[in-house]
C-alpha cells in the first residue's frame, strides 16, 4: 500500500508514493479536500454529504446525478458550487480533487476506477462492491496509482461502537468466546405489493438486505475482534417478494479463535422484531445494538452497568474526518479498500460465492 507524508508547509498535506520499483513518483498536494459527489441520493441528504463541509479542511464542491433536474435540486438546497449529470464531468472537473462515490454498488467498481485514474483517491460507499472479484480490482487500481481508496463503513469510527471496542479491549469481559448476531425484520410495506426497490435486486445491489446491512456488522466485528479464518452458511428466499435472499444463517470462526453465530430475516410479522448482538467472554457479556437503539449493556457476575451513547447528526462525519485527516497528511483512516474487501469477501463465503 502507498505511504502519505506531509509536506513541508504547515497548512497542507501531501500523498506522496513511489509506484512500484519505477522511479515513477506521484505527488499531490492538497490544502483542502475539495470533494465531488457521485450519486447525490438519500444516503446523501443527511448521513454524509452535509459532513464534507462541516469536517475542517474539506468542501464540497460539485455533485452529479444522471437525473439533472435532480442534481441541480441537490446542489440548490446544499450550497454546492456546481453540479452536473455526467460522471466524467464531475471527475474531470480541475476544482475536484476527492471523489466520493454514492450510488448503488453495481456502479461503485467502475466509477472508483474511472476517479483513480484521474489522479483522485476515493471514498465509496458500502457495500464496497457486488462481490469480492470488484473489490480486489479495485484495491488493485488504487495500488497501482498509488492513491488511497476507504470506504463507508463508519461504524468503526462512531462513538457508540468504539465504546464496544473499548469494553472489549480493555478485558471488562475477560476472554471473548462468542458472538452472537441476531437481525429480525418485516418486510417494507412496498415489498408487500411487488415494488421492493434496488436494494433487494442483486443485478443493482449484489444481493438483498443481508448484504446492505450485514456488510455493516461484519466489518465492525472484524475491527473488533480481527479478520473472519472461515465462514459457512445457509441462505434462501422464503416469502417469494423479491429475487434476493431474505433469509440467512452462518457461523463464523476468527483467527483469535473467537466463534460468531448470526441469523438475519427480513420477512418476519412486526411482532417479532429483533435486532441485537451479544458478546460473550470469561467473565460477563456485551449486549448492543448495529440499527436500532443507542444503548450499551455490559454484564458481568457481580453487577450490571448501561451506557446510552447517540450517534451525531451526520452519522458519517467521524469516518470522513479521519478520511480527511489522512489526504492532508495529519493521520490515518481505519476503513479502507482492504479492510472493506474482507468484509465483502466473508459475505461472498456466507452465500457460497467464493
Amino acid at each position: 500500500m502507498p505511504s502519505f507524508v506531509r509536506d513541508s508547509y504547515p497548512s497542507s498535506g501531501c500523498y506522496l508514493n513511489s509506484l512500484g520499483n519505477s522511479n515513477k513518483v506521484r505527488m499531490m498536494s492538497v490544502r483542502e479536500v475539495k470533494w465531488g459527489i457521485i450519486g447525490c441520493g438519500d444516503v446523501t441528504e443527511v448521513k454524509s454529504g452535509p459532513a464534507f463541509n462541516k469536517v475542517p479542511g474539506s468542501s464540497l464542491v460539485a455533485v452529479m446525478r444522471r437525473n439533472a433536474d435532480k442534481a441541480a435540486d441537490y446542489a440548490r438546497r446544499h450550497n454546492v458550487p456546481r453540479w452536473y449529470n455526467d460522471v466524467n464531468e464531475l471527475i474531470n472537473d480541475p476544482g475536484v480533487n476527492a471523489v466520493y462515490v454514492a450510488t448503488p454498488p453495481q456502479t461503485h467498481a467502475a466509477y472508483t476506477r474511472l476517479a483513480l485514474e484521474a489522479g483522485k483517491p476515493v471514498y465509496v460507499e458500502k457495500p464496497m462492491g457486488m462481490d469480492a472479484g470488484e473489490c480486489e480490482q479495485m484495491v488493485r487500481v488504487s495500488e497501482e496509482k498509488g492513491l488511497p481508496l476507504f470506504v463507508a463503513y463508519y461504524r468503526r469510527a462512531l462513538p457508540y461502537f468504539l465504546k464496544v471496542k473499548e469494553l472489549v479491549d480493555s478485558g471488562s469481559i475477560g476472554d471473548v468466546k462468542l458472538v452472537n448476531l441476531k437481525l429480525l425484520w418485516p418486510a417494507k410495506p412496498e415489498e408487500r405489493v411487488g415494488n421492493p426497490g434496488w436494494r433487494v435486486n442483486p443485478d443493482i445491489s449484489g444481493g438483498g438486505h443481508f448484504h446492505d446491512l450485514a456488510s455493516h456488522q461484519i466489518d465492525f466485528l472484524d475491527y473488533l475482534l480481527g479478520p473472519v479464518k472461515t465462514a459457512v452458511g445457509v441462505n434462501t428466499n422464503q416469502a417469494s417478494l423479491y429475487v434476493a435472499d431474505d433469509i440467512v444463517s452462518a457461523s463464523l470462526e476468527f483467527e483469535s479463535g473467537v466463534i460468531g453465530n448470526g441469523v438475519w430475516c427480513f420477512t418476519v410479522s412486526p411482532e417479532q422484531i429483533s435486532e441485537n448482538t451479544e458478546i460473550i467472554g470469561s467473565k460477563g457479556r456485551i449486549m448492543f445494538s448495529f440499527f436500532s437503539d443507542n444503548k450499551i449493556r455490559l454484564e458481568k457476575e457481580t453487577d450490571m452497568e448501561e451506557f446510552e451513547i447517540a450517534h451525531p447528526d451526520h452519522v458519517q462525519q467521524p469516518l470522513i474526518e479521519q478520511v480527511v485527516s489522512e489526504l492532508l497528511g495529519l493521520g490515518k483512516c481505519v476503513s479502507t479498500g482492504k479492510t472493506g474487501l474482507r468484509a465483502t469477501r466473508i459475505m461472498d463465503q456466507i452465500l457460497d460465492r467464493s
